[in-house]
């Protein structure tokens, strides 16, 4: 159960509820999506949904770690044979004294007590000597795990790593969730996507930003519609779009102002609101709603706004949709004092410098250039007066 402070009203008559609520609130009420079972190649980024376990021993017979001599006994010793990995049979176990010059990777004779690299090792005709080692250079069946050993458990991301891993132990497939599908619905009659705007209009700055942050955020996206302001063609395309997305991500329409018709959309769909605005500048027009399974997520029309709203409610729903943990944010100190806001949590843009941050201008919520800039981007309490360290919200790049 979380708990919290009861959040504070804003006008309109709707509750705030607080930026850290927030956040954990779309990561928590968030089930993960069902399993699938899908090949190596499409499992990079995913979240495993049953643990990986080892079909086969690594490594699957003893092999020599290093090229040079396989030995018995104390030297010198007699070279009797050659191995290469890949070879098809092993050579006869080996008698005192005797060696086989071998490969990295190449299984050793039965016998092998140690393999000599040849950088100690000295060889005249047959004959070769080493001094004694205190390491054995080999590896021997099922060191590095056996079948049916848990490897990583169910709940960690897929990295390339894990695929390398996956594959050494036997495995053509992973039992991964099912990304997210998500669609969004970019709204606003004075829009346009392309070319130069004219007199009136506006170039769409969200949508190109949210499709790479959605990718990395392990979601699939479905598609981008644009949509007017009219209240029912607006409320026809939220409906339309969660009989197939998981996640309807609408941009723009979030307030209540009269052209704002996500309201209107979400009664008429009798949705579940979760969260309706949050006390964060900028970006207090947010909303988190839920109809039966689907999801939507109502983000502000400006663009640096929007995505101070996407890195509070889409990715840590996101997370909970995949299976993954809520991100924990690192710390730094913050040099350079935002705007003092008693009521409301700030995110600002910062970049590193040495073991502190710096604030980085153009964080006004209709701007990208400080977004842009960026490293990170700071949770600056209500009431913070620089005595202690700032959280940071991070961006893949």
């Amino acid at each position: 159960m979380i708990t919290t402070a009861a959040p504070r009203r804003k006008e309109h008559g709707t509750r705030l509820t607080e930026w850290t609520q927030a956040r954990r609130l779309a990561h928590d009420l968030a089930s993960p999506l069902p399993a699938e079972e899908v090949p190596l190649a499409s499992a990079a980024g995913r979240t495993l949904a049953a643990p990986l376990s080892a079909r086969v021993p690594l490594p699957g017979f003893d092999n020599a770690a290093m090229d040079g001599y396989a030995v018995r006994g104390r030297g010198p010793w007699r070279v009797v044979d050659r191995v290469l990995a890949g070879r098809a049979h092993v050579s006869s176990s080996l008698a005192e004294q005797t060696a086989v010059e071998i490969a990295t990777g190449a299984p050793v004779p039965e016998g092998t007590e140690r393999v000599v690299p040849y950088e100690t090792a000295e060889r005249v005709g047959d004959t070769v000597w080493a001094s004694p080692g205190d390491r054995r250079h080999v590896r021997r069946r099922g060191e590095y795990a056996r079948p049916g050993q848990e490897l990583l458990s169910a709940g960690r991301a897929v990295t390339p790593p894990a695929l390398g891993l996956a594959a050494s132990v036997g495995l053509d497939t992973l039992t991964v969730y099912t990304r997210p599908r998500v669609r969004m619905i970019v709204s606003g009659n004075e829009l346009v996507s392309t070319g130069l705007p004219r007199w009136g209009q506006v170039r769409d700055a969200i949508g190109p930003m949210l499709r790479p942050l959605l990718m990395s955020w392990r979601a699939e996206l479905l598609d981008s519609r644009m949509v007017g302001d009219e209240l029912d063609w607006f409320a026809a395309a939220v409906a339309g779009s969660i009989i197939d997305a998981d996640v309807t991500i609408v941009c723009g329409a979030s307030s209540v102002g009269p052209a704002d018709g996500l309201h209107h959309a979400l009664g008429s769909l009798d949705a579940t609101v979760h969260v309706d605005g949050v006390a964060c500048r900028p970006g207090h027009p947010q909303v988190l709603a839920q109809v039966g399974q689907k999801w939507i997520v109502g983000l502000p029309g400006n663009p640096y706004a929007a995505l101070v709203a996407a890195l509070t409610l889409v990715e840590p729903l996101l997370a909970g949709l995949t299976g993954l943990p809520l991100s924990p944010l690192e710390t730094a100190a913050l040099v350079g004092a935002p705007p003092a806001d008693e009521r409301n949590t700030r995110i600002v843009p910062v970049r590193r410098s040495g073991q502190v941050v710096q604030l980085v201008e153009g964080g006004q919520p209709g701007q990208l250039s400080g977004a842009a800039d960026a490293d990170a981007f700071a949770v600056v309490p209500p009431g913070w007066r620089g005595e202690a360290p700032v959280q940071l919200l991070r961006l893949d790049r």
